[in-house]
């Protein structure tokens, strides 16, 4: 059964098929990122109010330019509103802004007419009643910041979509520009390529090739396959040996099964994430479309947790109209296991199918969040405004322009293939080889700065270092010596000019320090080899040479740093204390991690509970190391104890430890969380509320972990400061839904000293 959508279906839809989302914000300039289905030029307008955020004011910044034709009936647009008298935006005050639409024909729609149509005839995405999307620039004093940063969000994952409680959390303070979300930021796998449900992909294959005008031209030992002829549920072989992808090895078919393989549907898919627009009004049953008991099974139980995350998109677009969004992308937004050692870009990337993936996969980020990211790189005569070109080249001659194709392998980065082996070529970098690249290709690590704070998002993706003298499937470093220094080294030198800046957060998408069940899960897989299963290497300390390297560079510049990480679907708080052996310097890290927004798992439900604690409990670790050359080794207290030379002959040590959240609280932003449930959930729930006292493993005294939230989450960051000294405290509210009946919103608090731990680092 096929979805149909065709041009009677598109035309009846708004304009706007997703956004307006608000991106790289600052006192000069605004961006904005819409995605519309006919060709306009749209002007953005920034605006000042008053009456808090009630009444608008003056326009202050105002930009505009033309959408991107990437098809038949999906055009997009970045538009950066600038000052044209030097005004410039402060913080503490509400903003406004508003979108203005001239279509080809001339006629002109507004914001509010663009986004409404007959099958949405209201459509919200304000908190005010002048319907203007708002925001706030971060303050200027530490203690008022509140940053909202989460990561992996799978729609047909298990539980809630954490991410339409931002919403609530906005709409609390909307008016009070101290006290509501400052900036976003999404720290990996906005999106699966793979691991796809067989309904999202029957959608979005079809939405696909509808938005380009045609049908993708794919690869295939030779021959070439249209996305129609690659149906849901029957890529698994396809996706293995002919791309080469790694996430369906080891018996995990179903990873792959209904795998993104074409440009259409990574761009669809993107849609899919953010609006409410192009997803159908139903889905067949399972019987409708597969005679197979399993497969029918299967589909009808991830059409119920679509139509769950379908419910509450429009909360999402609402929110993500109203605070400045920043992203990363980790492995998923591509394919798991992305770039994640020597092997994997072997092995991928020598297949023509495999290449195309990656490309059309890294196109679609480009435009859906590369550009928004740094819109600086898209400016006339860069390299995105180039590879804008190209890629609306590639549509506009329906994939058949080899130096469109080319030019966009160049612009984002793609290495170019050795013509004798077919294999993907890479240089040396000092001891390790990276994966060679365009000069003139975009770079996806940015800065943001405020004037209290600034946050260095690291690329540990496409500026990996492979280890020249072992085994190609050995544990990467996730930033190769020359990413190092312009990830790290610059930004950190040039940052520290800045006297006011109080704080540093750097995003590494994948975690720095993790449990240590974990690492001895990794270490053991990496023994036998089995590397693909665990994602052995995409943690920072597998490869303990670029942890070090990592540690120390940092301290070198800052005595506190903050990490926002992501990946590994569940959510903590680590503190590191670190010093130097024969000096006084010592200096703090806090690792907040946030994960999964919606992708949550029995083994984090599990190690969400007590039972972790009292089995598996985490336990202060020790590590000496040594700068240059740059390496570290795990140590325990015991042997400190007994040899105090371990520490002389260090160059620095650190320690580790786990910071337990507090008793769990219940969610205050006011909000009815029954918004968030949709009614057949609320039925079901329902249904087995007898059940409930008999179901011992979600009451509240079980649910108290310590260490970890385990279930779909929201992490919220903010300071207290003490006034007139310099004691610092970051704390981590965690936003999940409670397990006890009835459903609810809740949060884990999470409290850490922004100062080293004394008693530790005797």
């Amino acid at each position: 059964m096929k979805y149909q959508v065709g041009d009677e279906f598109l035309q009846e839809l708004p304009l706007i098929l997703a956004g307006p989302i608000l991106k790289h914000t600052e006192p000069d300039s605004v961006t904005v990122w819409v995605a519309l289905k006919q060709f306009c030029q749209v002007e953005l307008k920034v605006y000042g109010t008053t009456n808090d955020g009630e009444v608008l004011g003056n326009c202050l910044l105002e930009g505009q330019r033309s959408t991107v034709a990437l098809g038949k009936y999906l055009h997009i647009a970045a538009i950066t509103a600038r000052s044209m008298e030097e005004h410039r935006l402060t913080s503490n005050r509400i903003y406004a802004y508003d979108l203005q639409f001239t279509l080809a024909d001339q006629t002109q729609q507004r914001l509010q007419q663009a986004l409404c149509s007959h099958p949405f005839p209201t459509v919200s995405i304000s908190y005010f009643e002048h319907q203007k999307p708002t925001f706030v620039l971060p303050p200027n004093r530490l203690q008022d910041l509140q940053i909202i940063h989460a990561s992996c969000r799978k729609p047909h994952g298990h539980g809630f979509d954490a991410l339409p409680i931002l919403d609530g959390l906005i709409e609390a303070k909307a008016n009070q520009p101290q006290h509501r979300p400052h900036q976003l930021f999404l720290t990996g796998d906005q999106i699966y390529g793979d691991d796809v449900a067989e309904p999202s992909l029957w959608v979005a294959s079809t939405l696909g090739d509808a938005l380009l005008g045609w049908e993708e031209q794919l690869p295939v030992n030779g021959i070439y396959y249209t996305p129609q002829q690659l149906p849901p549920g029957e890529r698994a072989d396809v996706a293995t040996n002919q791309a080469g992808l790694t996430a369906g090895l080891h018996n995990k078919a179903e990873k792959v099964n209904s795998h993104l393989f074409s440009l259409g549907e990574y761009y669809a898919t993107y849609l899919l994430a953010w609006s409410p627009v192009c997803w159908p009004a139903a889905f067949p049953k399972g019987h409708q479309v597969t005679r197979k008991r399993k497969a029918i099974k299967n589909w009808n139980r991830q059409v119920q947790h679509l139509r769950q995350f379908i419910y509450t998109l429009g909360k999402v677009r609402r929110a993500l109209a109203n605070i400045p969004m920043y992203t990363i992308f980790d492995d998923h937004d591509v394919t798991d296991d992305w770039n994640l050692n020597q092997a994997w870009c072997l092995r991928v990337l020598g297949h023509p199918l495999g290449r195309r993936i990656v490309q059309n996969a890294l196109l679609a980020y480009t435009v859906f969040q590369g550009w928004g990211n740094t819109p600086e790189q898209f400016a006339e005569g860069k390299s995105g405004e180039k590879l804008l070109k190209a890629a609306q080249a590639w549509s506009a001659f329906k994939g058949r322009d080899a130096k469109a194709d080319e030019a966009i392998a160049h612009y984002i980065g793609m290495p170019a293939n050795d013509p004798h082996t077919d294999l993907p070529i890479l240089v040396r970098d000092g001891a390790v080889f990276i994966l060679d690249r365009h000069p003139e290709a975009i770079t996806w690590h940015y800065i943001v700065r405020s004037d209290c704070h600034q946050v260095i998002v690291l690329d540990t993706r496409t500026w990996r270092g492979y280890p020249a003298d072992q085994k190609p499937i050995a544990p990467p470093m996730l930033l190769c010596p020359k990413a190092f220094e312009q990830q790290l080294v610059l930004p950190l030198q040039e940052i520290a000019e800045q006297t006011q800046i109080q704080t540093t957060f750097v995003i590494a998408p994948t975690n720095v320090f993790g449990l240590q069940v974990i690492d001895w899960i990794h270490d053991w897989h990496l023994q036998r080899e089995k590397v693909f299963s665990t994602d052995v290497g995409d943690a920072w300390n597998i490869n303990v040479e670029a942890l070090a390297k990592f540690l120390t560079t940092l301290f070198e510049e800052r005595q506190q740093v903050v990490i926002l990480s992501g990946d590994i679907h569940y959510s903590s708080v680590a503190h590191l204390s670190y010093a130097r052996t024969h000096s006084k310097l010592q200096s703090v890290l806090v690792q907040l991690t946030a994960s999964a927004l919606k992708n949550e798992e029995i083994l984090t439900r599990l190690i969400h509970t007590r039972l972790k604690h009292w089995l598996l409990p985490e336990k202060v670790r020790h590590w000496i190391g040594w700068i240059d050359p740059p390496n570290m080794v795990e140590v325990s207290e015991k042997q400190l104890q007994h040899n105090r030379q371990l520490l002389t002959n260090s160059e620095w040590h650190c320690v580790l430890e786990w910071i337990p959240r507090n008793s769990v609280q219940t969610c205050r932003f006011g909000a009815d969380i029954s918004s968030l449930i949709a009614p057949w959930k609320q039925a079901e729930n329902a249904k087995w509320k007898w059940l409930q006292p008999l179901m011992f493993w979600k009451f509240r005294w079980v649910q108290e972990g310590r260490e970890v939230v385990g279930f779909n989450n929201l992490g919220l960051v903010y300071f207290e400061v003490a006034d007139g000294s310099s004691y610092c405290k970051v704390i981590q509210d965690l936003y999940w839904f409670s397990s006890w009946y009835p459903t609810q919103v809740v949060y884990s608090r999470f409290e850490s000293q922004l100062t080293p731990n004394q008693s530790l680092l005797r």
